[in-house]
């Protein structure tokens, strides 16, 4: 069963979209692809772990939904400032979800 929460944990996360300007592997790593996403107020870059099943074209000019008050977190080098929500199934598939229809900037609830 799975662990459950109060709401109020849920309205700790600050999830947005952004728009996808950027998208590279990152020099060394099998699965880390870097991105520069645009959330209309500010640019951050965000490391995903996903380069193992969809390559950086997938991401470039698509809005998709990010975590953004983590905390900063170097990867290989490189600081992270968010993470980029992904869909998984059981066989560990991981699908990109794309919010195409939703303003840059829109914070989700």
């Amino acid at each position: 069963m799975n662990q459950e929460y109060p709401v109020e944990e849920f309205w700790k996360f600050e999830l947005k979209v952004g728009q996808v300007l950027e998208a590279e592997k990152v020099q060394g790593s099998q699965k880390l692809i870097k991105l520069t996403v645009d959330f209309g107020n500010e640019k951050r870059t965000i490391v995903t772990g996903v380069a193992d099943q969809h390559t950086p074209s997938e991401f470039v000019g698509k809005k998709m939904i990010f975590v953004l008050n983590l905390k900063p977190k170097k990867v290989f080098g490189i600081e992270s400032r968010g993470m980029l929500l992904l869909a998984e199934d059981e066989s560990k598939r991981t699908y990109l979800v794309y919010a195409d229809n939703v303003p840059v900037g829109s914070r989700f609830y």
